[in-house]
């Protein structure tokens, strides 16, 4: 039994030794990070143990087709007067990236990281992080079949969304042939591509187009054309009343311009409180550069969020990517 194996079998132990446990994902979740902890938690309820699953803030309401997503906590808006001793956490890429969750954790709780960041610092009592995954999803279905878990069409929903949406709809270059072999099982147990992919990559909210609107009047080149970046403030947010979540892929379209190497957005959803996302092409690892501004990430997707005025973290990253660009920022 390889390393990756042993460390699938322990997981497995730890969901059928504890009897009661905190799920959590990242702050600001996205599709891995949701269909994972949902995952998690309908492998719990086969395994008939209790469970409690929170995140830091909202979650997007376009994973509302998930099964027991109206059972996620929002520690923002609602609050919960026990502590864990037992903790799951999925796709964090730190320790940090639990937010405000870990006020739930009791004294030596025993924590259970299951990741595929690059960037994971091993923070688990438990740690099941292998960066070769395409997704956390991915590792979640070895998972699931160490436990003894029986896939069903609310199981395979859930990880397939998270294989979906972290590898682009499959176009990404780490959509590897265990990804697709994965793919086509979970199909088998009556998963719709074409709802999935249509909820999840291709419709958006009119506030997104409000954002993407103002957004793209700030798009700018720099480094030589080698840096294309999008801006969108808090001021911005109140003017067209979007959500947070209303200015994600925002990204995309700077990497995407022709000549290229890394695109940045900066989405100050609450003032003061910038968050940094970075896509890179070939040249660039941005998971190196996220490391450095207190994130993480993986080497052509990764992020940070930044506290101060606006103006001051974009300085902040230019000057990181000065160096990683091998040219001064300049407009």
């Amino acid at each position: 039994m390889n390393p990756n194996q042993m460390a699938v079998q322990e997981a497995a132990r730890f969901m059928q030794e504890h009897d009661r446990f905190l799920v959590l994902s990242h702050v600001s979740p996205d599709g891995d990070a949701t269909g994972s902890a949902l995952g998690v938690v309908l492998m719990l309820e086969q395994l008939g143990k209790e469970y409690v699953v929170v995140n830091e803030g909202e979650t997007p309401i376009k994973f509302n087709f998930l099964p027991r997503f109206d059972r996620l906590y929002n520690l923002r808006k609602q609050s919960l007067n026990e502590t864990f001793g037992a903790v799951i956490a999925v796709d964090c890429a730190d320790e940090s990236r639990m937010g405000d969750v870990r006020s739930l954790f009791a004294s030596g709780a025993a924590l259970l990281n299951i990741d595929h960041h690059p960037t994971n610092d091993h923070f688990g009592t438990v740690n099941l992080v292998r960066p070769d995954a395409a997704a956390t999803a991915e590792i979640l279905f070895d998972v699931a079949e160490a436990a003894g878990v029986s896939f069903n069409e609310e199981l395979a929903l859930c990880i397939y969304t998270g294989l979906l949406t972290d590898t682009g709809g499959f176009r990404y270059s780490n959509t590897s042939p265990r990804v697709m072999e994965i793919a086509a099982r979970l199909l088998g147990y009556g998963v719709k591509p074409g709802d999935v992919a249509e909820r999840c990559l291709e419709e958006i909210t009119f506030a997104h187009v409000k954002v993407l609107r103002r957004a793209l009047q700030t798009l700018q080149l720099s480094h030589q054309n080698l840096v294309a970046s999008i801006t969108v403030s808090a001021a911005d947010f109140a003017e067209v009343g979007a959500e947070r979540e209303d200015a994600g892929g925002l990204v995309n379209y700077c990497r995407n311009i022709e000549g290229v190497e890394v695109g940045v957005s900066f989405v100050e959803a609450e003032l003061g409180v910038v968050k940094v996302s970075m896509r890179a092409r070939d040249r660039v690892d941005v998971a190196v550069i996220a490391k450095q501004l207190g994130g993480g990430g993986h080497a052509k997707a990764a992020g940070c969020t930044i506290k101060g005025p606006l103006s001051e973290v974009q300085q902040k990253v230019w000057t990181v990517l000065d160096d990683a660009v091998g040219v001064k920022f300049d407009e």
